[in-house]
């Protein structure tokens, strides 16, 4: 038997490596997914005024510093029984879809774009954003850099800053929109939707034109059932900022909807003593292990899992790609039937793009935003001590929890981010393209491994801020020199 280890593996935010086990007869034996790091930021957030962690918490994360803001202030808001104004809640879910405008466009583009504009076989050198570039040509690469640029000065003009935000606090927020600013976030929406047609049309060019691709996304090897979950709005719709968590089966049959206070009651968390990430679970279900199907906890909360629990999105481009997205998978527009492929994530991915862009132009025109109220203090008598925030983050449901004493100073906080959840799923998704790529008599070349990444590539994983697990102990290597030769002498190894 042989050891294959791809580590680093790539284009992701964080680390994390994969280990494969290859029999002699050059079929797999098994397969580990292990993240290696620890980042401990619910221990950072005790004894900290509640207040404060609306700031803290954007450190988590230099890519989802918007989602852990909005998470967290509205956690606090629960801690103090806060009620926002209209003007508030309207600014929150703008600043928060610009984000996500430019956040699914970073990983279209420059994190799973090499792998099909590229392609999955071409050299290490080349699958990246400048072998993008060359393929499509630099004025594309130009639009994806002014759909960032749009995304950040949004994120500047109501949040104050382009990353790490600081605007949303118990109540509501602290920055007023001017007129000025509005019509300035108007003219960058009408951009972002012309932006979010032309993904459209690179979608259709490149990978939907291609049969290998479309075989490679359909394939077995990227398949898997499992419990799908997602933010949805008061119609069902796909919502990033409010809602209620609605969870899908695999076979389409609606497993729970519950507000954010009650997630304790649906989710748990399991452990491996390998990995410091933790492997989130249907509490009513249980831990299976890593299988899928109705009888395993398993779930994922990814792009797609968030249109497979949804009836549909809210805004008309994107609810007719959401139909062209089902009718062409499953023969049915309506969404109904659900769409199990594992890269179809990335064209998911694309619905929620052009969502994010018109909810983001729809949101500006909303004369609302340049309110003069935008925050209600909240007051001492409507004091709780506890509340929970949930959002979606472009990588899944992200949970904040946090219980204060009668000061407002934490004492507990626990958080569930959004790749967290799909923790379990992704180790799955690993291990399944491992088995159908690595086969007796089948070369293992840098295209197969690239291949088996491209499994987590679809998650668009953050596993900076997922990691969470402290029983682990540290990885280690301790190697031991002689003290004249310099020769080694013995080498000993911990969880690496």
């Amino acid at each position: 038997m042989k050891s294959i280890v791809i580590d680093p593996i790539t284009r992701l935010e964080g680390h994390g490596k994969i280990h494969l086990f290859v029999n002699d007869d050059g079929s797999l034996a098994n397969c580990y997914f292990q993240i290696p790091e620890l980042r401990g930021f619910e221990k950072f957030c005790q004894g900290r005024p509640v207040e404060e962690l609306c700031r803290i918490v954007t450190r988590i994360c230099g890519v989802c510093p918007d989602a852990h803001h909005m998470a967290a202030a509205k956690a606090a808001d629960g801690v103090y029984g806060a009620k926002l104004p209209p003007a508030a809640t309207k600014l929150r879910n703008l600043v928060y879809n610009a984000f996500y405008a430019g956040d699914h466009a970073t990983h279209f583009y420059a994190l799973s774009g090499p792998d099909f504009v590229c392609g999955p076989d071409a050299p290490p050198a080349e699958r990246n954003i400048l072998g993008v570039v060359a393929k499509v040509g630099l004025e594309a690469g130009k639009a994806v850099i002014a759909q960032r640029a749009a995304g950040q000065r949004i994120i500047e003009i109501i949040g104050g800053k382009k990353v790490h935000p600081m605007t949303a606090l118990p109540g509501g927020m602290s920055k007023r929109v001017s007129k000025a600013e509005q019509q300035e976030m108007i003219k960058l929406g009408e951009q972002m939707v012309e932006f979010a047609k032309f993904t459209i049309q690179i979608l259709n060019d490149v990978v939907l034109a291609n049969k290998a691709y479309v075989d490679l996304i359909l394939s077995n090897s990227f398949t898997h059932q499992t419990y799908n979950m997602g933010l949805v709005d008061a119609n069902g719709k796909v919502n990033f900022y409010e809602g209620k968590v609605r969870v899908v089966g695999p076979d389409g049959k609606k497993h729970a909807e519950y507000e954010a206070k009650d997630y304790l009651e649906y989710v748990a968390e399991h452990v491996e003593p390998y990995s410091y990430l933790k492997y989130p679970y249907l509490k009513k279900i249980g831990w299976k292990g890593f299988v899928d199907g109705v009888d395993s906890g398993v779930y994922k909360a990814s792009p797609l899992s968030r249109l497979n629990v949804s009836d549909g999105m809210a805004t008309p481009l994107a609810q007719a790609e959401y139909e062209r997205f089902y009718e062409t998978l499953t023969k049915d527009k309506s969404g109904k039937t659900m769409v199990h492929a594992t890269l179809a994530t990335h064209w998911a991915r694309v619905v929620e793009l052009v969502y994010a862009c018109e909810a983001t132009l729809m949101m500006a025109k909303d004369d609302e935003i340049t309110s003069d109220t935008i925050h209600v203090p909240p007051k001492k008598e409507n004091f709780v001590g506890e509340g929970v925030g949930i959002v979606e983050a472009p990588r899944g449901t992200l949970t904040h929890h946090y219980k204060t004493d009668q000061n407002g100073m934490v004492t507990e906080a626990n958080l569930i981010v959004g790749t967290t959840n799909n923790n379990a799923p992704i180790t799955m998704s690993i291990k399944r393209a491992a088995e159908g790529l690595i086969k007796k008599g089948t070369p293992i070349t840098n295209g197969t491994l690239n291949r088996i990444e491209m499994a987590f590539r679809a998650y668009d994983p953050c596993f900076g801020c997922a990691t969470h697990s402290l029983p682990g102990e540290m990885p280690l290597e301790v190697v031991v020199h002689d003290a004249e030769s310099g020769e080694i002498v013995d080498t000993t190894y911990r969880n690496c």
